[in-house]
């Protein structure tokens, strides 16, 4: 595995980053598999902090195409649909009518948009293509990259969560000047990583999130290359919708140094897991229950890289169709529905530490599955 290194800060590209906690053993995919448990490659999650910004990132990388050799979500769940429609609400007051999308996995949000106007011009660039995007849907099938050109004209451009997957957001975020005319809208939706992480959530900082682009550094990164901010919207505590214009015209704004901030917090979160992981091992000792573990993905990946024991969990619980009768990546457990726990004679046991969809998955449950079903959260 050749592994890509960062030693500067992302932000400033100063050589001035300060280690802060390694995990030695983490899949470098979060997503399931069918292939034998013996070909899963694992990395050490080695994070840094910048003394001149605060900003934390993860150094050296996995090679992009291992963490994202397939397609893993699918967006399931209440919060994403709910999410998904109100950034359509939030771009359509806008009125685009070109669109070029940035990484727009199963076409939701142009499914959405087109249902609601069928003359916009949509092209989607995605390295892994849903097969079942609309017939309408231009589709550039690569992963974009300074290297990308765009010839075809838009009028505005989209993505969702995908600015905080870029390695080098710095180099992003000027490759979006450089091909984007004065004029052009551009729309996007990023995780709400400060609060997310502050809320000991484990889907802030991984093999895809690598670096803390927190709101204050992407209000830098968007004035300082020509993006003047025309709206933000904040979606519950998850998300930020932000609606920008790009131009010259533009007040920058400074570069802050939050260095005390974020390793506090972040040495919190670790501190957290570690003793969640201990506990949690504890009860599993002495438990006389079935044991089950929900979300095949980050969560579940991170509390057994700290050390939670998989021995007696029955295997992991997603609600997920693509993932339901597959091995999770770098575990030995398999994917099965929540259904599952309805034939259950005893109360069952599920550890579930699922950030901010815990609450649905829990009262889905409880209301519709098994409600004797006990949570070790």
């Amino acid at each position: 595995m050749k592994k890509i290194v960062r030693n500067n800060c992302i932000l400033n590209n100063a050589s001035d980053l300060e280690q802060l906690f390694v995990s030695d053993k983490f899949p470098v995919y979060m997503g399931c598999t069918e292939q034998e448990k013996e070909k899963d490659l694992f990395m050490e999650m080695n994070w840094y902090i910048s003394r001149s910004t605060g900003c934390i990132q993860l150094n050296p990388l996995p090679p992009i195409e291992l963490v994202y050799q397939a397609q893993h979500n699918d967006s399931t769940g209440t919060i994403w649909l709910k999410h998904n429609q109100l950034f359509a609400r939030f771009i359509r007051a806008f009125k685009p009518g070109k669109i070029l999308e940035i990484g727009g996995a199963h076409g939701t949000l142009a499914k959405m948009m087109l249902t609601e106007s069928s003359t916009l011009n949509w092209t989607i660039i995605e390295p892994n293509p849903s097969p079942d995007l609309p017939p309408q849907v231009n589709v550039v099938e690569e992963f974009f990259s300074e290297n990308f050109n765009y010839t075809e004209g838009f009028d505005a451009l989209i993505h969702s969560h995908v600015f905080e997957h870029m390695y080098y957001p710095l180099q992003f975020i000027s490759h979006l000047q450089n091909i984007m005319p004065q004029g052009t809208l551009h729309f996007f939706s990023i995780p709400n990583i400060f609060l997310l992480l502050l809320k000991k959530f484990v889907n802030s900082l991984n093999f895809e999130h690598t670096c803390l682009l927190i709101e204050p550094y992407v209000d830098y990164l968007l004035t300082s290359h020509g993006f003047r901010l025309l709206k933000k919207e904040y979606f519950f505590e998850h998300s930020i919708f932000y609606a920008c214009e790009r131009t010259n015209d533009v007040t920058k704004l400074p570069l802050p140094n939050l260095y005390h901030q974020n390793k506090n917090i972040f040495m919190d979160f670790i501190d957290y897991y570690q003793t969640t992981v201990s506990n949690l091992n504890q009860k599993i000792d002495n438990s006389e229950y079935n044991i089950y573990l929900f979300g095949a993905h980050i969560f579940s990946q991170y509390l057994i890289s700290m050390g939670l024991k998989q021995t007696k969990i029955e295997c992991i619980l997603d609600n997920s169709p693509i993932k339901i009768g597959k091995r999770l990546y770098g575990t030995k457990l398999n994917v099965k529905s929540p259904k599952c726990l309805s034939k259950e004679q005893q109360p069952p046991v599920v550890i579930l530490k699922a950030g901010d969809y815990s609450n649905e998955i829990k009262k889905d449950i409880l209301e519709n599955i098994n409600s004797s079903t006990i949570f070790w959260e």
